[in-house]
Formats: structure tokens, sequence, C-alpha cells
């Protein structure tokens, strides 16, 4: 069962990135590194609400 998560930077608090995740196979908290418009730098990127 994949579902929709919105990600968010850690620096600025942005909402930046839209993706899926599978809920079964991770449970845990997405995080990745990505750029952020706002920042103008790449930042960790985590899942929210």
């Amino acid at each position: 069962m994949r579902v929709g998560i919105i990600l968010a930077c850690t620096e600025c608090k942005q909402r930046n990135y839209n993706t899926t995740k599978d809920k079964k196979k991770h449970t845990e908290k997405f995080e990745v590194k990505k750029y952020c418009k706002f920042c103008n730098t790449h930042t960790l990127h985590r899942e929210i609400k």
C-alpha cells in the first residue's frame, strides 16, 4: 500500500516536495537530502503529516 507524503525542509520549514512511499516496508519517517529553492542549498528534507 503506497501513501502520498510531503517533504519539508528542516532549515526553513517550507514544504517543497510530494512523493509516495510503501507504508508496509518503510514504517519510519522518510528523510532525504534534496535541493531547497528557498534556502538555495541542499538540505535535509523530512516527511511531515
